[in-house]
């Protein structure tokens, strides 16, 4: 059977909202307050309703590129959740290592990556411009290009003052709030602008309280692949690139082996797709952590399936598929998380997921250890069903669907040669020219032509860039 694992557009920028407020130590609904004082500001400006529907669309997706960038300000910051909310906050200790030149190279990769969500996601034009450009100072001191006034798309301004307004009056009250944004005036926005939100700032916060308007675009009605918010996720962290495509894949034959109903396989294969979004929350320097995880770290590690069932709250849509993922890690004998469920509270569903998220994590590597085998996960796996942590008859299931990922169509993989997709697959795991060179057994030099072939090919200048666009291409 062909599942069906799309989404509309309105319920992928969503998601995608929420995964981005997780990364940036925001609450959960940040970026859809936002997105509401976005649209108001505009509408106070004379703004079409394009137009207003555009700043909406920016402020929700302005963080869009930020799992892309995580290891960079986890290595700048040391804590990439909590370093971000500091920053955002105006709370970042004084000698703090924020500069231009160590911040530009982030810029550049969140702004292409953003960029290249909206086009993926068939967005206007207004709002990929303006995620480009999200970072961008009415004086020119912003990032990544450092454009001045006229040429930064004004639904910039519009993004960004919502923005600050909502995150400074939450943290640290209306007045001083406004002081602040005040103090910014005519350097990271219009005077004028900040003015118009400055006249109108309570009354629109108060407005926040009521429902959102519905909102009825038939752009944003059209339907998109889910496996895009997957993809935005795994960027965290390179060496999860494909995990939650390969998880849906297998876990979706391993239902149908199993008999489940087709709704409850397209539904294990869309809770595959979201099943990491609460993994956002957790700082890098606790996945990088090398050596043993302290009980903090896992305390923190533990949550990650709450946080995707809290997705759930917030996009009815997904409500059933989040419920379902938030199970991937509970285990038979009640040594999972978070709920520490045992045997009689998982179903066939619950079971059959968890197995497959298992054995696919297994047959990638990892920075702690080399791939798996898919003899050795499968001796793995069934050791674990033989002492009751996973369920014996999924993990029989997951075991036969597993017969290797397929090979790439052969019309995509014609835009790459054969030796720039095995480039290409080392680089999206987060592999530096000299170890993707030893691997392939070429030299970095060799390694770095191939990268700058790849780069102009796909049309991009990041390596997240690129692995976004491979994994929506079929490359990798």
């Amino acid at each position: 059977m062909q599942t069906d694992n799309t989404v509309t557009v309105e319920d992928a920028v969503q998601a995608l909202a929420l995964v981005g407020d997780l990364s940036m130590g925001q609450p959960t609904d940040g970026s859809i307050r936002a997105a509401r004082l976005a649209a108001r500001l505009a509408q106070a400006e004379g703004a079409e309703p394009d137009a207003c529907c555009h700043a909406r669309l920016v402020a929700l997706l302005r963080w869009s590129g930020c799992t892309a960038n995580a290891s960079g300000f986890a290595t700048l910051l040391g804590d990439d959740v909590g370093g971000r909310d500091a920053m955002l906050t105006h709370s970042l200790p004084a000698g703090h290592p924020l500069t231009v030149t160590s911040v530009t190279p982030l810029a550049r990769i969140h702004c292409e990556v953003s960029g290249d969500i909206a086009r993926l996601l068939g967005l206007p034009v207004e709002v990929e411009a303006g995620l480009r450009h999200v970072w961008e100072h009415f004086d020119g001191n912003g990032l990544p290009d450092r454009l001045r006034g006229a040429a930064i798309p004004t639904v910039v301004f519009y993004a960004s003052l919502a923005g600050d307004l909502e995150i400074l009056a939450r943290t640290h009250g209306l007045r001083e709030a406004l002081a602040m944004i005040a103090a910014m005036a005519d350097r990271k926005y219009p005077a004028a602008l900040a003015r118009t939100l400055g006249d109108h700032a309570e009354a629109w916060l108060d407005e926040l309280d009521a429902p959102a308007p519905t909102v009825t675009d038939p752009l944003l009605a059209r339907h998109v692949p889910l496996s895009i918010v997957a993809d935005m996720i795994e960027l965290k962290l390179p060496w999860l690139t494909g995990y939650s495509r390969r998880v849906a894949q297998l876990v979706e034959a391993a239902a149908a082996l199993s008999d489940l109903a087709p709704a409850q396989q397209q539904s294990l294969g869309r809770a595959a797709l979201i099943h990491g979004i609460g993994r956002a929350a957790v700082s890098n320097m606790v996945w990088e952590r090398d050596g043993r995880l302290s009980a903090a770290d896992w305390e923190k590690i533990r949550l990650v399936p709450y946080w995707t069932a809290r997705a759930g709250a917030q996009i009815p849509a997904l409500r059933a598929e989040a419920a379902l993922a938030s199970h991937a890690y509970e285990r038979m004998d009640g040594s999972g998380y978070f709920r520490n469920l045992e045997a009689d509270a998982l179903g066939p569903p619950q079971r059959l997921l968890a197995a497959a998220c298992a054995y696919v994590a297994l047959c990638m590597p990892r920075p702690w250890r080399p791939a798996y085998s898919g003899d050795d996960a499968a001796r793995v796996l069934g050791e674990q069903a033989d002492i009751g942590v996973f369920d014996a008859a999924a993990v029989r299931c997951v075991i036969a669907a597993a017969g290797g990922d397929p090979a790439p169509a052969a019309a995509r993989r014609s835009l790459l040669s054969e030796r720039e997709v095995d480039v290409l697959r080392r680089i999206s795991l987060g592999e530096s020219n000299k170890e993707a060179a030893r691997i392939l057994q070429i030299s970095p030099s060799t390694v770095r032509t191939h990268v700058e072939s790849i780069f102009r090919k796909l049309a991009c200048s990041t390596r997240a860039a690129a692995t976004l666009k491979a994994l929506n291409l079929g490359l990798i």
